[in-house]
């Protein structure tokens, strides 16, 4: 995949959204802009940190997926399946009942994603001891991170682990099995359950990879809606289908400190909630925190337990995930086993399939491709800057006064477009008021004008 594609899964309904700039006023990375009444998303600045979709009050952001059909271009369909899935269900519904629908409908094989996370840490530990000149270093389990990262503090980059996520591990090990056992593989279909948009966006164009391990996406929301419903017409299910997939002590990987706590660090840190990490991030490329090992940062609050496309309260999820590695761990204690072993005799092979290419930097703000340019562009932002307001009052349809200059700059926007500017030409003579309710009516739409009007 070119690193000049950014593949975005959240999307905006024009047909919905009617401009009340709860989305652009959240964004973290301010890639949202009203234009004729409508958000519009950035790509170039977009993390698919899925905070526009959490505010948004119509419902206009949404998550593009898969369509659910395509895993019946496969011969042997696969899921991939995170362990706060099953952290959704109540206490009353058995691990191994879901495992047994999605098998009804329409799945061969179900494996826990969380499977192959002693082999994806241990491979982490070892590139951890080999670059102590590059710490802190920095997780890569979360793509919305990592694009944050490329797209806000570049400088960081380098301190990013090139090492792929459990969910590829896994998907690689599950393949190589099926094809080891005979499967033709490209009868083999691979599909990820994913608790939020970066993970589809990491599927679709992944950061140094040519190709994703995974095949399609499903959003976990509609795959719990389906299993939740077949469970309640209180059908019959296999009760013989293993529900042990994932060792006791990985299956707290996706939450906060999950990550943390199999990395052999003396100082690191675990910090969720995406703006939380910014703040933090701020800190460390200042400088201001001393002797950093390890970050592990999640963009959800409470981490994938937080996903925006989770079904149940993050706090309850959480606390069900806790619940269910403890019973594990006494099982083990007692000699059940899980995949552990399996996937321990292909670890080699999983070594050699881990890396991914260097990852690199992505400008939120194309200047220009001629230096000199740029940086006249980029003095421009600052003269610019200056002369406006600093209310950040979102009249421009803009989220701040630093990016209307950014886009005047880019000449994406004029500085008419500020309302105190607008009132300014206007006492200059310089602007009539026909066109300054023109200028809004790019911004915000012909029908609010006339909407304010009709009520005036």
């Amino acid at each position: 995949m070119s690193e000049s594609f950014f593949y975005h899964a959240l999307k905006i309904d024009h047909k919905i959204c009617y401009g009340c700039t709860l989305c652009m006023r959240n964004c973290p990375t301010e890639a949202i802009r009203v234009r004729n009444g409508k958000a519009t998303i950035y790509g170039n600045k977009c993390v698919d940190c899925g905070e526009c979709y959490k505010v948004c009050p119509s419902g206009a952001v949404y998550v593009a997926q898969d369509d659910f059909d395509n895993i019946y271009n496969f011969k042997y369909r696969v899921v991939l399946m995170p362990s706060v899935f099953l952290g959704q269900f109540s206490e009353d519904i058995r691990a191994s009942q879901v495992y047994s629908v999605i098998k009804d409908i329409g799945f061969t094989h179900v494996i826990e994603v969380e499977a192959a996370v002693a082999t994806h840490t241990k491979l982490t530990n070892k590139y951890i001891r080999e670059h102590e000149d590059r710490k802190p270093l920095i997780s890569t389990f979360c793509p919305a991170v990592v694009r944050l990262i490329q797209v806000k503090f570049p400088a960081l980059v380098d301190n990013l682990i090139p090492i792929k996520a459990p969910v590829d591990f896994t998907s690689i090990y599950i393949r190589k099995k099926l094809i080891d056992e005979g499967a033709d593989p490209n009868e083999i279909g691979v599909f990820y359950i994913t608790p939020c948009a970066a993970k589809i966006a990491a599927t679709k164009s992944p950061v140094g990879e040519a190709k994703s391990t995974v095949d399609g996406v499903l959003n976990m929301d509609t795959m719990y809606n389906m299993v939740y419903k077949q469970i309640k017409q209180h059908k019959e299910y296999d009760k013989t289908v293993s529900a042990n997939d994932a060792p006791s002590d990985s299956i707290l990987f996706a939450l906060t400190n999950g990550e943390k706590r199999l990395t052999h660090c003396k100082k690191s840190f675990a910090i969720d909630e995406i703006h939380n990490v910014m703040d933090f991030l701020e800190k460390v490329e200042n400088d201001d925190i001393e002797d950093l090992d390890f970050l592990e940062l999640r963009a959800c609050d409470e981490s994938c337990a937080g996903g925006i496309l989770t079904c149940g309260n993050r706090f309850l999820i959480n606390d069900r995930m806790t619940q269910r590695a403890r019973k594990l761990a006494d099982r083990e204690r007692n000699g059940e086993t899980s995949r552990r072993k399996e996937i321990h005799s292909q670890e080699e092979f999983l070594f050699a399939n881990s890396s991914v290419a260097k990852i690199m930097p992505r400008s939120m703000m194309v200047l220009d491709d001629d230096i000199s340019i740029a940086f006249e562009k980029l003095t421009r932002i600052k003269e610019i800057e200056a002369k406006l307001p600093q209310t950040d009052c979102n009249v421009c349809g803009a989220p701040s006064c630093h990016a209307l200059a950014e886009d005047i700059a880019c000449d994406e926007a004029k500085m008419s477009d500020c309302v105190f500017m607008q009132r300014n030409l206007e006492m200059r003579n310089s602007l009539k008021v026909e066109e300054s309710v023109e200028i809004m009516k790019k911004i915000w739409g012909e029908e609010k004008i006339k909407d304010y009007v009709l009520k005036k």
